[in-house]
């Protein structure tokens, strides 16, 4: 059995789930609890504060986690980065109140700013050499500029909404964060072959993510400039249709490109185009 922490509530929570239910993995009971167990797959999943996660891999309270990028460069000693899970994307920015003037980060110089992430901003400002002061808080650390507690503030970012509500600006993005599956360093080799069989069924997901399969009628002395326009996974599959001189095309495209290549396969004659979603792709 491979127990699994994940975050209790948020965004994390939510975006987790749905990548469980894409794997397959059902959990038992329809009301949360603190443990939960799958049905049909050996898996328990351990419900936990984001920033408990971390230090709960490390220590073997839960063999792998899915915590936030931000989290794991703060506490994330003694656990391992096994999978890059590419949901839930945010940055870790500084932010100043919003009618300061801002010239640089030589502005942070004798400044006092307030954080959740005291280790990464350290390390951030001693290899830009600003000598400014941490304080650290839990919580509500947009508020401390407003009532004196701070002189700026160093959190996470995603629409920015929450610096705009509290008179304050993003200046500087120090990191990028996202989903990532971590493991304890200990883990025994039957635990390993789970863990490897998850990674197997989230890394089908990813690969799927964004893409379209495509089917259409091509007239025979278009197929060259039309197959360089699908090169598919590694080619493009073709088969003759009974109409003379049709052949029938079946491609993978990347869906950032999809009305370009649409539209130049219509030039180029394609007929009877056919767009479906898919949902995993093994390579």
């Amino acid at each position: 059995m491979l127990r699994i922490a994940i975050q209790s509530k948020g965004r994390l929570y939510d975006e987790t789930m749905a990548l469980f239910n894409e794997a397959g993995i059902k959990l038992s009971k329809a009301k949360r609890t603190l443990l939960l167990s799958a049905v049909d797959y050996p898996v328990e999943v351990l419900f936990l504060r984001d920033d408990d996660i971390p230090q709960s891999v490390a220590n073997g309270v839960a063999d792998v986690g899915i915590v936030g990028e931000n989290e794991y460069i703060e506490k994330g000693r003694g656990s391992e980065l096994v999978m890059r899970l590419g949901f839930s994307k945010c940055r870790l920015s500084l932010a100043i109140p919003k009618d300061e003037e801002y010239r640089g980060l030589e502005w942070f110089e004798g400044k006092t700013i307030a954080t959740s992430y005291p280790v990464i901003l350290k390390s951030f400002l001693s290899d830009k050499g600003i000598n400014a002061a941490i304080h650290q808080i839990s919580g509500s650390v947009e508020i401390a500029p407003g009532i004196g507690l701070a002189d700026a503030i160093f959190d996470i970012v995603s629409s920015g909404s929450t610096l705009v509500s509290n008179r304050l600006r993003e200046v500087d993005v120090v990191m990028k964060s996202e989903a990532l599956l971590i493991a304890n360093r200990g883990l025994s080799d039957e635990k390993k072959a789970i863990l490897d069989e998850l990674m197997f069924r989230f890394s089908a997901i990813q690969e799927a993510s964004g893409k379209k399969y495509v089917l259409l009628n091509a007239p025979k002395d278009r197929l060259v400039e039309i197959c360089k326009l699908l090169p598919g996974m590694k080619s493009p599959t073709i088969t003759p249709l009974a109409d003379e001189g049709w052949f029938s095309i079946q491609s993978v495209i990347d869906e950032k490109h999809f009305w370009e290549i649409i539209g130049k396969l219509k030039i180029l004659g394609a007929e009877g185009i056919l767009i479906i979603p898919i949902e995993k792709m093994i390579l």
